[in-house]
């Protein structure tokens, strides 16, 4: 596969089959990744990849803070600037209403449009999670070298048939997951994600987020 057709292939993959994904295949995986590009080749990020006993030692301890406290908020900040403006506001807002569209969840059932949000915290049935930490002394430079970093993986995994979702959503129970893992200062959990193998009947995945177009982004000069 090519990296035109890996990037155009990659989704937030939301429903997964109940199929094993190695570790053989995930070292492959982080083995291609690693030579994503990293300013001054600092690398300063851990992974921490997980599954069996231990996915769902996390699974539970989040969960369990979450039925204590549903909105808390463990992390030093936040994963989107609060009262988002336009046109970030609408953006967001148009794919969360794509992906409820999809799995035929009505804005009004509040119930349902929850349960599927606490899916993230199952991995979305995927068999495999990886946690990225970020030693905390690091600046903007070195977290967009960790994002270059996470987008490797996800395409490395496309390329091997395997499904990835981004998920921020872990973020903000990062103290709970780092004791899980054991994750100690002056590293700091960033965020999750879930990989395995896309479920191909599930309607969730055949969302497809808008992009703005490349003359909305960029300019061009001196051609």
């Amino acid at each position: 596969m090519e990296v035109g057709e890996a990037l155009r292939a990659r989704i937030s993959t939301r429903a997964f089959l109940d199929a094993p994904v190695s570790e053989a295949e995930v070292r492959a995986i982080l083995d291609d990744a690693r030579r994503a590009p990293s300013g001054g080749n600092l690398q300063p990020w851990k992974v921490h990849v997980v599954a069996g006993e231990k996915r769902r030692a996390v699974i539970d301890a989040v969960k369990a803070k979450l039925a204590e406290d549903p909105f808390g908020n463990e992390s030093d900040f936040t994963v989107y600037p609060p009262k988002l403006w336009e046109p970030y506001r609408s953006r967001r807002f148009a794919v969360g209403e794509q992906m409820y569209d999809l799995l035929g969840i009505p804005r009004e059932d509040k119930a349902a449009r929850l349960e599927h949000l606490m899916r993230n915290y199952e991995f979305f049935g995927a068999p495999v999670g990886l946690f990225f930490s970020i030693d905390e002394r690091m600046g903007p430079g070195q977290w967009a070298h960790l994002g270059m970093f996470m987008l490797a993986i996800a395409l490395a995994a496309e390329a091997r048939g395997l499904a990835t979702c981004m998920q921020e959503a872990w973020t903000p129970r990062a103290r709970t997951v780092a004791k899980v893992l054991g994750v100690e200062a002056p590293y700091i959990v960033y965020c999750g994600m879930a990989l395995g193998h896309a479920d191909p009947d599930a309607p969730v995945n055949r969302l497809r987020a808008e992009r703005a177009e490349v003359d909305e982004f960029a300019t061009f000069e001196g051609f």
